[in-house]
């Protein structure tokens, strides 16, 4: 059992997460039940192509019943390599494979319900393929300018977390490879 939980229990396994039924010892001593999701963590990917613009994902996710545009990801496998699965997913669900693959940084997705770390990567040297779906994705592709990008933050288009800080991060690296203070 983990130091930071008086009990722990597993409530229910999943294919991809796991629930528990945590108890926590709060500062005036009393217990406080929560549940607790477990993932094995993430892998999101920046495509970025040799003229700079971004390739980007319109991915139909059932949860919000909505096709929302994303940066490519997915879920690690149980003890794999971060990098591993961020190259595997990129080609899976863009097609395009990458010369180089760069880490961003890491971040975790929800703290406050869940231990899943989202390792961010940059690809580039990109060669187009066909893609690698799984039979239940429904993925398009679309390369994008960065501007486009920003206004799509911006304007509420793109909605997705783990987007827009992979996003974050770059423009950050960005801008101080560039030696500037704002919008790359």
């Amino acid at each position: 059992m983990d130091r930071r939980f008086e009990k722990d229990e597993l409530v229910y396994k999943g294919r991809v997460l796991d629930v528990h039924r945590v108890t926590i010892r709060a500062k005036d001593g009393s217990s406080i039940d929560r549940d607790l999701v477990h993932y094995n963590g993430a892998a999101v990917i920046l495509p970025v192509l040799a003229d700079g613009r971004i390739v980007l994902i319109r991915n139909y996710r059932y949860v919000v019943g909505e096709s929302i545009y994303e940066l490519p990801a997915g879920n690690l496998e149980a003890s794999e390599d971060p990098r591993h699965c961020a190259a595997r997913e990129l080609t899976e669900e863009t097609g395009y494979r990458a010369g180089r693959i760069e880490p961003l940084g890491s971040f975790l997705a929800a703290p406050g319900s869940s231990d899943e770390m989202l390792h961010a990567f940059l690809a580039t040297d990109l060669r187009d393929g066909p893609q690698e779906l799984e039979r239940y994705e429904e993925i398009e592709v679309e390369v994008v300018s960065p501007a486009r990008v920003r206004e799509m933050v911006l304007s509420g288009e793109i909605h997705d977390a783990k987007t827009i800080a992979a996003l974050g991060l770059y423009w950050l690296k960005v801008g101080q490879a560039e030696g500037r203070h704002g919008n790359p």
